[in-house]
């Protein structure tokens, strides 16, 4: 059995506590057959929230710099749950140390920097991930299934959309994710990624697009420690902060073959508290999925007699490993960290069989060009091509 050491940084966050958490619980799973791993270190700046991190990880260093991390030689793995201006700074650094790295998307803020990091990682042989988890969930590994075997044909068209409304309500408190200094790609690189991960999974690469990125509401009121999750009363004496970065965009694009694509996405959808969606149609079929139902596929199929077609439900079970590691019968709904324990025990089985596991770097080297072309496209009005 071997063990991979961890250090977690941005350790009190959303993203840190279910990294944390999944390090631990993953074995209870899948077993330690394919190695564990041990949090060695907890990363936070903040000192007030430090001070709430060592029961969730006993023993683990409490660490002030994510420097200190990747300084540390008994650390392995860095697992960078930071705001996205430091991905890219982070993630090199820890590279050159010769760490694996495992980076909350989005990769880095442009795609010439995400290029940097996947061939600084070619080059030293080390293990990267990009945590493009919605994708784990065996209901997509069904609908890959499906569309590699050729039962809906040839892919013709993807639609897909995914919508919160956290910036539905234009008094809706500033945070982190509207600065577009901590977040230069606001929610194209935030959503628009989840999205674009899919597209990539279960289509293909894309090879043009055009987007219409948009502000609905430019200056919000600042309230300390806003964030996900968080209520508060406004006073009326808050200061104001500008939004610098989209809210949303609806895009066109064409993938490399025939397929065509329609995406839609933001923070401003008033009512829809999380709406993911995708539709896959091809020449001999389709199939339909939406979070609400989180383990449930639909699937046409022009083989269905004729007078007997239409979609039929079929809801993931215990038939796939990764759900079977989960739960014992079907329509007992695997959620979000569930996702993200499947993607750390692939994180963990990768270092030790040292064999990447999808999504690597390269993969969000191609998911940073699509962003890249969305803020380039809507700025300048126009298709941009994807190299």
């Amino acid at each position: 059995m071997t063990e991979v050491k961890v250090a977690v940084l941005g350790a009190s966050g959303w993203m840190g506590k279910v990294h944390t958490m999944a390090y631990q619980s993953f074995p209870h799973f899948f077993g330690d057959g394919d190695g564990t791993a041990r949090v060695v270190a907890l990363v936070e700046t903040d000192v007030d929230a430090a001070k709430s991190l060592a029961f969730r990880a006993p023993g683990a260093k409490i660490l002030g710099t994510w420097q200190e991390a990747v300084a540390d030689p008994d650390v392995d793995l860095i697992d960078i749950c930071l705001p996205d201006n430091l991905h890219y700074d982070v993630a090199k650094a820890a590279l050159l140390a010769g760490k694996h790295v495992y980076c909350e998307k989005p990769l880095a803020d442009t795609a010439a920097q995400a290029r940097e990091l996947a061939d600084i990682a070619n080059e030293k042989g080390l293990i990267t991930r990009v945590g493009h988890s919605f994708p784990r969930n065996p209901v997509h590994d069904l609908a890959k299934e499906i569309i590699d075997a050729g039962e809906i044909g040839d892919i013709t068209l993807f639609k897909a959309c995914q919508h919160v409304d956290i910036y539905g309500d234009p008094l809706a408190p500033f945070m982190w994710r509207a600065n577009g200094d901590l977040a230069p790609t606001g929610m194209i690189g935030d959503t628009g990624s989840h999205v674009f991960s899919f597209m990539e999974f279960l289509v293909g690469k894309v090879s043009a697009l055009i987007a219409d990125n948009f502000i609905v509401t430019e200056k919000r009121p600042v309230v300390d420690d806003f964030g996900y999750g968080k209520e508060t009363v406004l006073t009326g004496d808050e200061a104001w902060s500008d939004v610098t970065n989209p809210d949303g965009s609806n895009i066109l694009c064409r993938f490399e073959g025939s397929a065509r694509g329609l995406v839609d996405f933001s923070r401003v959808a008033t009512g829809r508290k999380f709406m993911q969606t995708y539709e896959v149609y091809g020449t001999k079929g389709s199939l339909t999925y939406t979070y609400d139902e989180v383990n449930r596929l639909r699937f046409y199929s022009n083989d269905d007699k004729v007078g007997r077609r239409g979609y039929r439900e079929i809801d993931v079970g215990p038939e796939h490993e990764t759900f079977r590691a989960f739960l014992p019968l079907p329509n007992f709904a695997l959620g979000y960290n569930e996702g993200k324990i499947i993607e750390v025990a692939e994180v963990i089985k990768s270092i030790v069989s040292n064999q990447p596991m999808w999504p690597t770097f390269e993969t969000g080297h191609h998911i940073c060009q699509i962003v890249d072309a969305c803020m380039e496209s809507s700025r300048e009005n126009r298709w941009v091509e994807i190299g």
